[in-house]
């Protein structure tokens, strides 16, 4: 599932402020954990409850910064976490592009904006059934949070990869819902179709066992009729 980034960024923030961490997170790449040099953490103590926004923004190794295109993309690609490995440009622009490829070769994914047809989507490729359908649900503590336009653009330029990703996502997921739905008008169609077929061919079935009956009872009056007169 992915999320408006800006939303995202804001619901990880509430999120961190009431005290969240992930200080069980390993971050395994190629076998390893990143170093403190390669990670730094953000903020010193048991957690980072009381952050601000302008906290959360501040910190340059802040996880929640395109945390969408580094969970999609192969961080090996890049050496992992060791940001000396090559230059910033070269990185960002080789885990946006493995960011999209994977998400292109999933068989499904879907957009917390479009619940509905995130679940039409998931039933049609899996050809399962929820029981109940997906509420969509735009009250969110992000969505109360009020933010200035400056806020905002600083927070798009924090994850300008993530607001790419979406972008490229947005599209795909509507071209898969456009197909699959054309799709399952097609396989309508047919299915109409091959009932009325069925439908004609039982009523030719029928007038034909008709006539034929009706053949059988003539030539049997007419056997009987000769078998008394003989």
């Amino acid at each position: 599932m992915l999320r408006d980034p800006v939303s995202r960024y804001l619901s990880e923030w509430k999120h961190v402020q009431r005290g969240a961490t992930w200080k069980t997170s390993l971050h395994m790449c190629d076998g390893r954990s990143p170093t403190h040099d390669e990670l730094p953490t953000c903020y010193s103590g048991d957690d980072w409850s009381g952050v601000t926004l302008t906290e959360f923004m501040d910190c340059p190794s802040n996880l929640a910064n395109n945390r969408q295109v580094r969970m999609l993309a192969d961080l090996s690609l890049v050496g992992c976490y060791n940001l000396s490995s090559m230059n910033e440009s070269e990185r960002n622009h080789i885990l946006l592009g493995s960011a999209m490829n994977n998400l292109k070769n999933m068989a499904f994914y879907g957009l917390t904006e479009f619940q509905r047809k995130t679940q039409y989507l998931f039933e049609r490729t899996f050809s399962l059934r929820f029981i109940a359908a997906f509420t969509q649900i735009n009250s969110t503590r992000a969505a109360n949070v009020d933010l200035s336009e400056a806020v905002r653009r600083r927070i798009e330029e924090l994850n300008y990869l993530d607001v790419q990703l979406y972008e490229y996502a947005k599209d795909l997921f509507l071209q898969r819902f456009q197909y699959t739905r054309q799709r399952q008008h097609q396989e309508e169609r047919l299915k109409r179709r091959e009932e009325r077929r069925w439908l004609r061919e039982q009523r030719e079935t029928s007038r034909g066992g008709g006539r034929g009956r009706d053949q059988l009872a003539t030539t049997t009056e007419d056997y009987t009729s000769q078998v008394a007169r003989w």
